[in-house]
């Protein structure tokens, strides 16, 4: 990804989403040739110059100092996700050249602290959302449709994001499948932005692009949220609907892995579909028959 004409697009998308009556400036009676604010409003309202500005959605941003990004992200009332996102577009890390995709894997004590969390569902994901592992319940709630030793092969890896736009049983488990889906792109901007030279990173928005006409249609909005935590409605085909709460934990000492857990409130019938689903996924004690899922 090209950092520079993010930033502009970025800004622009922004910009135009402002009315001139959301920031106090009254509108004139002829008809405005541009959605949102002009350049120069926004820069006066900014306190910046309309050059400083103008060069900033150019994508030259070299130079520019932190009190001009601050003044440009209060003026168009950026979020604190958003305003991180302004700053990596406006100072990208080094340019490097685009390493060929290495293909990662999660440590054996991930797999391990995973495995051991029978009655929760779990997953570790890279930065790009590749399932890297998940354990039994893991995989028995979001993707039983698909082998269980899928994310051991990095060519056949699931991945969450392209499931949830291209694969039709994965995106049917979704009760609110458009807000799961802009939360993902725009967790997946503030990804790209701090990455603009991962390739493989690249690579799957390319694709997505193409194949997902509502995939392109969300990333040229430039959605920006971290989604560290929070809730999600599921409608499982074996035991209903799920109402529970997720939490990102970042994995230290890995280039931007994440265990994922899912938990439904105690004594809910949430829990009791959860509690459902991970006795139909145990392994058979020996000499007992495992347990039908129908």
């Amino acid at each position: 990804m090209d950092a520079s004409s993010e930033l502009g697009a970025f800004l622009k998308s922004r910009r135009a989403a402002l009315r001139p009556e959301d920031v106090g400036l009254a509108t004139a009676p002829a008809r405005r040739r541009v959605a949102g604010l002009r350049r120069e409003e926004l820069a006066l309202l900014a306190g910046v110059s309309i050059t400083h500005y103008t060069r900033l959605e150019q994508g030259r941003a070299a130079g520019v100092s932190d009190s001009v990004l601050d003044a440009v992200a209060r003026t168009l009332r950026l979020t604190e996700d958003e305003t991180a996102h302004l700053r990596d577009l406006a100072r990208p890390a080094a340019r490097r050249r685009p390493a060929a995709p290495r293909a990662e894997h999660a440590t054996p004590s991930a797999r391990q602290l995973i495995a051991a969390m029978t009655d929760v569902p779990a997953l570790v994901l890279d930065r790009r959302n590749d399932v890297l592992a998940w354990n039994r319940l893991g995989h028995a709630l979001l993707a039983p449709h698909l082998p269980g030793d899928a994310p051991d092969t990095p060519t056949a890896r699931p991945n969450l994001i392209r499931m949830l736009f291209l694969d039709e049983r994965y995106r049917a488990l979704y009760a609110d499948w458009k807000e799961e889906a802009h939360l993902a792109v725009a967790s997946l901007r503030l990804v790209a932005g701090r990455h603009p030279d991962d390739r493989a990173l690249a690579e799957l928005i390319g694709h997505l692009s193409i194949r997902s006409d509502e995939f392109a249609a969300l990333w040229a909005r430039h959605p920006v949220r971290t989604c560290a935590s929070g809730s999600k409605s599921l409608r499982h085909p074996a035991v209903g609907t799920l109402e529970l709460s997720f939490e990102n934990l970042c994995l230290p000492g890995t280039a931007g892995q994440r265990l994922i857990a899912y938990t439904a409130a105690p004594g809910t019938p949430s829990d009791a579909a959860l509690r459902l689903l991970a006795g139909t996924t145990a392994p058979a004690e020996p000499g007992l028959p495992a347990l039908d899922a129908h």
